[in-house]
C-alpha cells in the first residue's frame, strides 16, 4: 500500500512549531508589548520593549529553530544513510570539534576580550573537525564514516579533557561545565549571523539526499539498479558528511552541547511517515525545533535561583521517550 505523502504531518509540526514561537516571544519575566516591542525595534528605537525582543527573545528563538531544525534534520538524514537507528548528529565527532574550540578560547581567556570570540572559537574547531572527517572518510563507505566519526569524538574529547585538566582558574573550569551543558541564554543576533551560513549551506546539502536514501534503505546494489551508481553514492556521503558536519558544528559553536533531539525525534515520527527517508527529512526538521522551543520554554518557566541548562533538560525528555521506544522494539520483537 502507498503511504500518502505527509503533508498533514508537516502542517500540523508547522503549526506546533509557530505556535511555540509566539509563545516564545510573549513568555518573560518583564512583560512587553510585543507588536510595539517590535516596530520599534525595527524602526531602531531603543525602547526598553525593543531591546528585550531584539537582544533577548528574538535571538533566542531563532537559535532554538535553527539549532532544533538542524538536529532533528541531520539525526534523520544519518540514520537513513547509515540504516542504524542509533545514529544521531553526535556520531560525527564535529561536536566535540566545536565545543574543544570553545573551550579554548575559554582557556586563553579571549572570551574576556570579545563575546563573539567564543562561537568563532567553536566555528573554527568545528571547521578542522570537519576538514580532518572528510579526509578521514575519502571514499570508504558508511563502516568508514562511522570509525571515523568515532574516533574524531573520542579525539576531540580527550583534547577537551586536557583543557579542562590544565585550566588554572576553578572560575573558568565552571563557565568551561556550564557552556558544555547547552544553552540559548544570553546569545545575541550576532551569534545567530554566525551561525546561520552554515547551517543554511548544510540544510541544503542534507535535503538533496532523500531519494538516494530512500534508494539506499534497499541496499546498494538495489540502489544501483535504480540509477545510483557508485561514483554517485559516494557523492550522497559526501553530501551527508559535509551537510551534516556544516550544519551541527555551527550550532554547537553558538549553543553548546544539546543531545537527543536528532537521536529521539526521528524515531517518534518515522512511523506516521511511511518508514521512508526522504519523507522522514521535513517532518523531523520541525519536530526538533518544536522540541528545543518546548524544552527552552520549560527551561525558562523553571528558571530559579540557577536555570536549568537546554542540554540537561532535552536530554531528561528525551532518554525516557527512548527508553520507552527500546522497550517497545523488544516486546515486538526487532531487537
Amino acid at each position: 500500500m502507498t503511504v500518502p505523502r505527509p503533508a498533514g504531518l508537516i502542517l500540523l509540526l508547522f503549526a506546533l512549531v509557530a505556535s511555540l514561537s509566539i509563545a516564545a516571544l510573549l513568555w518573560g519575566e518583564a512583560p512587553i508589548d510585543v507588536f510595539a516591542a517590535f516596530r520599534d525595534w525595527v524602526a531602531g528605537r531603543p525602547t526598553v520593549g525593543a531591546v528585550i525582543l531584539g537582544q533577548l527573545r528574538l535571538p533566542r528563538l531563532l537559535l532554538a529553530l535553527m539549532v532544533g531544525g538542524t538536529l532533528g534534520l541531520c539525526g534523520a538524514v544519518l540514520q537513513g544513510y547509515l540504516r542504524n537507528p542509533l545514529a544521531d548528529p553526535g556520531l560525527l565527532g564535529v561536536s566535540g570539534g566545536a565545543a574543544l574550540g570553545a573551550v579554548c578560547v575559554f582557556y586563553t581567556g579571549l572570551f574576556q576580550i570579545a563575546a563573539a570570540l567564543l562561537p568563532l572559537g567553536g566555528l573554527l574547531g568545528a571547521a578542522a573537525a570537519t576538514t580532518l572527517l572528510v579526509a578521514l572518510v575519502g571514499r570508504g563507505g558508511p563502516l568508514v564514516l562511522l570509525l571515523a566519526g568515532a574516533a574524531l569524538s573520542s579525539f576531540t574529547a580527550a583534547l577537551t579533557a586536557l583543557v579542562l585538566n590544565l585550566v588554572p582558574s576553578p572560575y573558568a573550569t565552571f563557565e568551561i561545565m556550564r557552556w558544555l551543558m547547552g544553552s540559548l541564554t544570553d546569545r545575541t543576533m550576532t551569534d545567530v549571523m554566525l551561525a546561520l551560513p552554515g547551517v543554511v549551506i548544510g540544510c541544503f546539502l542534507m535535503l538533496g539526499t532523500g531519494r538516494a536514501l530512500d534508494a539506499l534503505t534497499m541496499g546498494e546494489d538495489v540502489a544501483e539498479s535504480l540509477g545510483f551508481r557508485l561514483h554517485g553514492l559516494r557523492g550522497v556521503q559526501m553530501r551527508v558528511v559535509a551537510g551534516a558536519a556544516l550544519a551541527v558544528g555551527s550550532c554547537v559553536a553558538v549553543s553548546g552541547a544539546i543531545g537527543f533531539v536528532g537521536l529521539v525525534v526521528p524515531h517518534l515520527l518515522r512511523p506516521l511517515t511511511g518508514h521512508r527517508p526522504a519523507r522522514l527529512l521535513i517532518p523531523s526538521a520541525l519536530g526538533g525545533a518544536a522540541l528545543v522551543l518546548a524544552s527552552d520554554l520549560a527551561v525558562r518557566m523553571l528558571a530559579g535561583r540557577a536555570e536549568l541548562k537546554l542540554g540537561v533538560v532535552t536530554a531528561l525528555i528525551g532518554a525516557p521517550v527512548f527508553f520507552h521506544r527500546v522497550i517497545l522494539f523488544r516486546k515486538q520483537g526487532a531487537l
